[in-house]
């Protein structure tokens, strides 16, 4: 028969069991009231209505949730690891807030904190099987990482140069480009082919340039996609190729063992 702290332990950090996938859906359930209780406590006419009820709700959900954090630490095989762990940390955020509202009233915003908590859906719907494809995105965004940094900077330097250019041609007659920045603020707007239209050029040469860093933005899109999409192949292939235990890519087709975690290959 197993003890208390084992069976809670079970229930609380397993989610395999009925009672485990059940204390976690109890917990999504509760996580996502309680953001939604901060996004509505920020609304001036929902708070100034309901100020009392919006309070009652945050104590309650705090109080879940502290009663949760000390069982948490109480059960679990390492105490200490999990008050240091990702989820750890994030748990005594997502109570804290709270409590220093008692002193500094603002400080109850960063309860916003607990949407994070939302990751544990992972352990539910049991997406862990997904890992595999994460792997290879950031082995693409990492292998590509310079090249994106060399775009990066030559996207910055047009930007620069674009706003010098308008600010000469409509910095005198146009108060919209009285100054680089706000002209670099209409090159970035202009070249993410966002397009807010609050800064527009008047003269010819004005709107020519313009559209000049309109279609640049637009050709501009396919560089960073194209450098992805070639490291997406390349990691596909070395993850493919890879250990079935740790998934580790830097494993070659004809080792006989995996060479991150020492396991024998098929």
């Amino acid at each position: 028969m197993p003890s208390l702290r084992t069976r809670a332990n079970e229930i609380i950090f397993g989610s395999d069991t009925t009672a485990g996938k059940a204390f976690d859906l109890v917990l999504l359930v509760a996580i996502v009231l309680s953001v939604i209780t901060v996004v509505l406590e920020s609304v001036p006419s929902i708070r100034a209505e309901h100020s009392t009820a919006i309070d009652v709700c945050e104590w309650v959900f705090t109080a879940i949730f502290t009663i949760e954090y000390a069982v948490r630490i109480w059960c679990a095989a390492s105490a200490l690891r999990y008050v240091r762990s990702f989820f750890g940390i994030v748990d005594f955020l997502s109570i804290i807030p709270t409590y220093i509202s008692l002193f500094i009233p603002a400080s109850h915003t960063l309860l916003i904190v607990r949407a994070l908590r939302l990751l544990r859906v992972f352990r539910i719907l049991k997406l862990g099987r997904y890992m595999k494809e994460a792997s290879v995105l950031r082995s693409a965004v990492a292998a590509s990482r310079r090249k994106i940094v060399v775009f990066l900077l030559a996207v910055g330097i047009i930007l620069v140069i674009a706003a010098s250019a308008m600010y000469l041609l409509e910095g005198e007659i146009n108060e919209q480009f009285d100054s680089i920045p706000k002209t670099l603020y209409w090159a970035v707007v202009t070249m993410t082919t966002v397009g807010y239209g609050d800064a527009t050029p008047i003269t010819v040469l004005g709107k020519c340039l313009a559209a000049i860093m309109m279609l640049i933005g637009y050709s501009m899109i396919i560089i960073p996609t194209g450098i992805l999409t070639v490291e997406i192949s390349h990691a596909s292939r070395n993850v493919d190729n890879g250990c079935p235990l740790c998934m580790d890519g830097r494993t070659n087709p004809g080792d006989r063992f995996c060479r991150g975690c020492g396991k024998l290959m098929n």
